[in-house]
């Protein structure tokens, strides 16, 4: 489905004519605003939150406040064409649907309503270790659409060598290792509700229904879920893990493997100097370190440094095309969308997914043409300016 993703527009005047509108706003502040009026406090609290203050969660918005596009004229722009190549596969366009886990708290359906919406449109989704629905039924729901596997690391080998084959058999083309949740971040207002989804009758399906994983329990997830919770639990926090420690993810896994929330320079080399295949220059959406810089301050000293030897990938606090355009100059392969496609979830299941991230690739294919540029490709820093 490479290009025409700038059609939407055209096709909500065109039912305006109706009277009819979109039952979800195009508009990300619209959206969240509406997210906080029908999600229940402490679901709403968890989804947009953020560790500590929220002080990174706003950085994240003001780095990319930060930068400003300067658009040329006369270009010959008026064709443009999303498509990309990431990790050798060509994709309708540069955006990839971040790893949301817990996503039965937004809807019923949860990671199989996403997962066809992905599909629908082409859009790779990551599917997070802690997903509401197994991730078997996840790539049946899939079908055919791409998709990646994201790893909470645990500290049984056994289970993780489980988790990864059934991964690999279900089809999921690349392995995304997320680094910087080995404990979850202090996070008052999840705190102050006493909400966690996974201990509040939302648990992760994959992990609770391994085989290796349920062996070391004495009575079922089924018979005893706080139990099995807490082993899951234990198997994530603390964990001490090493760089050297990423062969033996290389030894399980032998497709490619993305490491997720890179944000120093070195890290992004060793990553290199470990034979990874790509990173994400995240900080988890401002999730877990209170007072981080924001994630694109971190992107372009990265991405110059790396950004030949090895791919690079963006995510927190993408909201808008102008965004991902902002990410693409400086120096990202592909950006995550995360917090915006969830509230869609929320609002509208299915629909809403592929409203709000249809919404986002249509205004990144108009926009990318006002700024002069036909292709994702033909970005660089010199369509910015530093403010």
């Amino acid at each position: 489905m490479a290009g025409g993703f700038g059609n939407y527009q055209s096709e909500i005047y065109l039912h305006g004519l109706s009277g009819a509108k979109p039952p979800i706003s195009t508009d990300f502040a619209a959206l969240e605003e509406a997210a906080s009026q029908t999600m229940p406090p402490e679901v709403f609290g968890y989804v947009a939150g953020g560790a500590g203050s929220g002080a990174t969660v706003r950085a994240n918005r003001e780095a990319f406040d930060r930068w400003k596009i300067v658009p040329r004229m006369l270009t010959g722009a008026t064709n443009r064409d999303l498509a990309t190549t990431v990790l050798g596969t060509e994709l309708p366009a540069p955006v990839l649907l971040a790893p949301v886990g817990g996503q039965s708290i937004l809807h019923p359906e949860a990671d199989l309503a996403t997962a066809r919406a992905a599909a629908s449109l082409g859009v790779p989704m990551i599917v997070s270790t802690v997903a509401s629905h197994t991730i078997e039924k996840i790539a049946e729901a899939a079908g055919a659409g791409p998709r990646w596997f994201q790893l909470y690391w645990p500290n049984d080998p056994d289970v993780c060598a489980s988790l990864l084959g059934r991964a690999r058999a279900a089809g999921y083309s690349a392995l995304v290792v997320t680094l910087d949740t080995p404990t979850l971040a202090w996070r008052p207002c999840d705190l102050d509700h006493g909400y966690l989804p996974f201990f509040a009758g939302h648990p992760p399906a994959t992990p609770l229904s391994d085989p290796v994983f349920r062996s070391r329990l004495e009575k079922t997830p089924e018979e005893d879920p706080a139990a099995a919770l807490l082993l899951w639990s234990s198997m994530q926090s603390g964990t001490d893990f090493t760089w050297e420690r990423l062969s033996v993810l290389r030894e399980l896994w032998d497709g490619p493997i993305v490491l997720k929330g890179i944000q120093h320079v070195d890290d992004a080399r060793r990553a290199v100097d470990a034979g990874m295949d790509g990173i994400v220059v995240s900080n988890h959406g401002g999730r877990q370190v209170d007072g981080a810089i924001g994630a694109l301050e971190a992107l372009p000293p990265i991405a110059q440094a790396v950004g030949s030897r090895i791919e690079v990938y963006f995510d927190s606090g993408v909201r808008t095309g102008s965004d991902v355009i902002k990410a693409l100059a400086l120096g990202a392969k592909a950006v995550l969308l995360g917090r915006p496609y969830a509230y869609g979830l929320a609002q509208g299941g299915e629909d809403g997914v592929r409203h709000v991230v249809r919404s986002l690739l249509a205004d990144l294919e108009i926009t990318l043409g006002l700024t002069g540029h036909r292709t994702p490709s033909e970005l660089s820093p010199a369509a910015l300016h530093r403010a």
